[in-house]
């Protein structure tokens, strides 16, 4: 079992935090379907920033399951380690550090992966957040800022020494962005210098890649990101096979359409009318694109106006779906 501070965590396979993605509705679907945790998308530790109503839903956490994480971006050792003290006061249980975002509107204010350039102040970083706080703080990353200057294993190092409960480990530098292949022999190097746990990330699309990947770098755990968009049900066939290396059946159809209805639903209560609509047309596109359904409906849902016309045409192409199955 793995075990993040106080937290004995059931399985092995983490959601990892996607700003647009990881909202409230999307990391309690996750957590149902078996992931071990589900970190908020991230949040600015400029205080300031947390009027508007985008920052205010990035740290509601009503009806989530324990323990929540919810991820911080900052580059000011003071600012982070107030953002976190307010975070654990709102219901946070962990305290995840994003050094890993590879985006310029955050590098260009020394923030995500940009971070990786400075290891001093990564130190002061992680020491005061750490200090701050008396949940479990951890670290998601990258391999480093270029392939030139891959440091990883010295900001694990500096981690561990720092009092962090766990690091996750994005296969990629920041100059890869999301090009390439991930590699995992900085992760399989970075988990034989460090004893904290090691949870590697990048490319995981599959029960068979998990296995794969914690073979070959002998991780605690995998981070799955994109994987998981249109399938938040990743983790169930995940963790089934990492618990019994068997292939799992897949769900059904008529389950795969009930939990979509679900997740528009949720996303609806959560947005509100106009901006729940809005949101979900992204995981509708995500969702036939892994379902293999299109047949003209896709056009149809991004041109729906309210949440009356796209639920029920994504429910009664989702019927006609699931009937197919049960005709053939």
């Amino acid at each position: 079992m793995l075990r993040i501070g106080p937290y004995t965590l059931p399985t092995a396979a983490f959601l990892a935090p996607m700003a647009g993605v990881t909202d409230r509705p999307f990391r309690v679907l996750a957590r149902r379907f078996g992931a071990a945790l589900a970190a908020s998308e991230m949040i600015t530790s400029d205080v300031r920033l947390w009027r508007s109503a985008k920052s205010r839903r990035r740290m509601d956490h009503a009806g989530e399951p324990s323990p929540r994480a919810v991820q911080l971006a900052g580059a000011d050792p003071v600012a982070l380690a107030e953002a976190a003290r307010r975070n654990v006061d709102l219901g946070a249980d962990i305290i995840d550090i994003n050094m890993g975002c590879p985006a310029k509107k955050v590098c260009n204010v020394l923030c995500g992966s940009a971070l990786l350039t400075d290891e001093p102040l990564v130190a002061r970083i992680l020491a005061a957040v750490v200090s701050a706080v008396r949940v479990p703080v951890t670290l998601k990353t990258r391999t480093g800022w270029d392939h030139e200057n891959r440091n990883a294993i010295k900001i694990a190092r500096i981690a561990e020494a720092s009092g962090i409960a766990a690091i996750a480990i994005h296969g990629r530098t920041r100059a890869d962005f999301y090009s390439g292949e991930a590699e995992y022999a900085t992760i399989r190097n970075i988990k034989e210098s460090v004893r904290i746990p090691v949870i590697a990330n990048g490319d995981i699309d599959s029960a068979n890649k998990a296995r794969a990947v914690l073979n070959f770098t002998r991780a605690d755990g995998v981070m799955i990101g994109r994987a998981a968009h249109g399938a938040p049900w990743i983790f169930r066939d995940v963790n089934g096979q990492l618990a019994s290396s068997k292939t799992i059946t897949a769900l059904s159809r008529a389950v795969r359409r009930d939990t979509i209805l679900e997740h528009l639903d949720s996303l609806y209560a959560f947005y509100g009318e106009d901006t729940g609509v809005r949101v979900a047309r992204k995981h509708l596109g995500w969702y036939l694109t892994k379902l293999q359904h299109e047949t003209g409906l896709r056009r149809e849902l991004m041109a729906a106006e309210n949440s009356s016309l796209q639920f029920g045409l994504m429910k009664r192409g989702l019927d006609a779906w699931a009937d197919c199955a049960v005709a053939a």
